[in-house]
């Protein structure tokens, strides 16, 4: 069976919900939330669909900067279900994405991952994607 790769619509945001807790524990977020991001949003949403269910998701953004001529983007989430893993889909995936950020005028596009996150990484260097000698800071605000 082929996998379908698409943008996400509203009648996805259940089905995003579920994959979303999965991915990131914690509360599962309402699927009310999801569609008004969906909407609002300018984030990409890209699934993943294979028999008739969602089976990944990954998400891009595009920034700009008064610093910079370029559009710029970013890869910002990519999950796969456990059982539709090794089968090509988090690559097609991101081709999807890169192809609708090109489309929009990006041309370099960013991954943050963690550094233990090994297939992940596989992934990314086998999509051209190569390691930056750079440190990611972060501090919570209330």
């Amino acid at each position: 069976m082929t996998v379908e790769i698409r943008l996400a619509t509203v009648s996805d945001s259940g089905e995003l919900s579920i994959l979303n807790q999965e991915f990131n524990g914690g509360t599962r977020r309402p699927t009310l939330k999801i569609s008004e991001s969906l909407i609002k949003n300018n984030e990409l949403v890209a699934v993943a669909i294979k028999n008739n269910e969602l089976v990944g998701f990954a998400c891009a953004q595009i920034s700009t900067s008064f610093c910079y001529e370029d559009l710029f983007g970013e890869i910002t989430e990519m999950y796969v279900k456990e059982v539709a893993r090794h089968k090509r889909i988090a690559t097609s995936l991101l081709e999807f994405l890169e192809n609708k950020l090109h489309a929009h005028g990006v041309k370099e596009i960013k991954i943050l991952t963690g550094a233990k996150n090994v297939g992940a990484i596989r992934t990314y260097t086998k999509s051209n994607y190569i390691t930056q000698d750079e440190v990611v800071l972060f501090k919570a605000i209330d």
